[in-house]
């Protein structure tokens, strides 16, 4: 891929299916069609050059909800070879501050309700600031700007997107990702999912998360396809809209998928088009696979991150109960390796650090030479996940490189324990920490979220006993009401750390 003819998508859909629907509101029902959203990209395009002279390698900054503009904005800035920012609106001024700061954006698109994060940004950051909706903004200017095709000016080597990352230490770095990275990843998504533009789904996750964005939304809009967007996760509505839009392909975390089985709607609806569910994060408890198996709902367990795909391993649905808690394998143009401290490569069921190498590769961090150094080495990044290969070649996510603790001169892996605790009678969700200890040096902190009321610790250190080592089962048992959680509905374990 040399040209930029194959980054064009919306030009493609315009002329092959210019009437099937690209993206809908999910709440106001509202949706704009392959030819509609690609003339909208063109008028954005040139109201943002003729207005503000945003030019390639120029970055926009966004703080927004996810809105059918924001969408418009993002393949608008693709046609100029500028690159998004999309910011976490739920960060405080600080970490705002931080990002705009690093990014230097020459124009940063809000929505109303964020205007007091906007007003007090760093007095030495100078940036032009423009409304996403309402009076004078975006949404009302490309409307009467021109909407005179606007030639696609990147190349795949170009960044089309920051992200950044929300790192257990120091400050978030900006992962930069290419056209080429996007484009891969598409091909990997829809090699995995079968995906045709006769397929629907259902988003829900932030636009400034790289799910948001590239799990299913740049895949399906590349192969012609439809999706619903919603603001926030809301179990009832995406079962609803799931049965009424006829989605084909469902996207969950354990915690939302758990949701979903326990809303009223779930009996209810009718989601026999959903092919399966795709489900990412952390391994899903096999009793919840089983209530959407019972559904006719395959789970497809997967993984991935920000800085690489994250369209990176899939289990294939029919292994989903045989191969509980696997990641399954590489997708199509991936390469995957498990290896020691020392960069060698490992067996079968020896635990080692995860490495990738392919096209859906990120560029590197936003001016941050030494991070991009430490992660990308020799072609290869480090994804500081530990991982296992079984005899068959099935990967298995044994935890993060950093969870890990050495507790009395053995490695305890906190995903194990935590497999094991979910499936303890009475345990609705769990977490472990290492914590320090005089004796031992590390050992497990474990946070749990009961069902009831019942559920004592004794009852869950007679379980541990009968299913782990004795040097693996925590030492502390805390319940917690409510385990906290990023906008993906991964735990946060930084916060349990903090807490600790």
């Amino acid at each position: 891929m040399t040209a930029n003819i194959e980054l064009d998508w919306l030009k493609r859909w315009n002329l092959y299916s210019p009437q099937n629907i690209a993206i809908k509101d999910g709440e106001t029902g509202r949706e704009f069609s392959y030819a509609q959203l690609f003339e909208l990209a063109n008028r954005g395009a040139n109201y943002l050059r003729g207005e503000f002279g945003v030019s390639k390698g120029d970055r926009v900054a966004v703080l927004a909800t996810n809105e059918l503009e924001y969408v418009i904005l993002f393949f608008a800035l693709q046609r100029l070879g500028a690159i998004m920012v999309p910011v976490n609106f739920r960060l405080t001024q600080r970490e705002v501050d931080h990002i705009i700061t690093d990014s230097a954006p020459k124009l940063v698109l809000h929505q109303e309700a964020f205007a007091n994060i906007i007003a007090h940004l760093p007095t030495t950051v100078r940036v032009e600031k423009l409304l996403l909706q309402g009076p004078n903004s975006f949404a009302e200017n490309i409307l009467k700007s021109s909407s005179e095709i606007y030639p696609f000016v990147p190349e795949e080597a170009d960044p089309v997107m920051i992200l950044y990352t929300s790192g257990t230490t120091g400050a978030p770095k900006g992962a930069v990702l290419t056209h080429k990275m996007i484009f891969w990843n598409s091909i990997n998504t829809t090699f995995r999912l079968n995906i045709s533009q006769n397929d629907c789904t259902v988003s829900f996750l932030p636009f400034f998360h790289t799910g948001g964005w590239n799990v299913l939304t740049n895949p399906f809009l590349h192969r012609g396809a439809k999706i619903v967007i919603l603001k926030k996760f809301d179990a009832d509505q995406i079962l609803e809209l799931s049965a009424k839009e006829n989605a084909t392909i469902l996207f969950g975390v354990p915690t939302t998928m758990d949701m979903m089985a326990r809303s009223p709607m779930f009996t209810k609806c009718d989601l026999s088009k959903i092919r399966y569910a795709i489900v990412g994060g952390e391994p899903m408890p096999i009793e919840l696979i089983k209530v959407w198996d019972k559904k006719g709902i395959p789970v497809r367990q997967g993984y991935g991150l920000t800085e690489f795909g994250p369209s990176v391993f899939s289990l294939n649905e029919e292994d989903a109960l045989r191969k509980i808690g696997s990641i399954g394998f590489p997708n199509f143009y991936v390469e995957a390796k498990v290896v020691d401290n020392d960069g060698r490569e490992l067996g079968a069921d020896e635990i080692g650090e995860l490495i990738l190498r392919g096209p859906a590769c990120m560029q590197g961090y936003w001016h941050n030479e030494k991070a991009t150094k430490e992660t990308i080495r020799d072609g290869w990044l480090y994804t500081g996940d530990l991982v296992r290969r079984d005899s068959e070649g099935y990967y298995y996510v044994v935890g993060r490189k950093k969870e890990m603790f050495i507790s009395g001169g053995e490695n305890v892996y906190p995903v194990e324990l935590e497999q094991v605790l979910r499936t303890c009678p009475g345990v609705l969700e769990v977490a472990v920490i290492g914590v320090p200890d005089e004796k031992w040096g590390e050992v497990g902190k474990a946070f749990v979220v009961r069902q009831g009321e019942n559920l004592q610790v004794q009852q869950l250190m007679d379980y541990c006993l009968q299913n782990l080592a004795k040097f693996k089962i925590p030492k502390h048992f805390i319940f917690i009401d409510s385990l906290p959680k990023g906008d993906s509905g991964k735990i946060l374990k930084r916060k349990l750390q903090e807490m600790a």
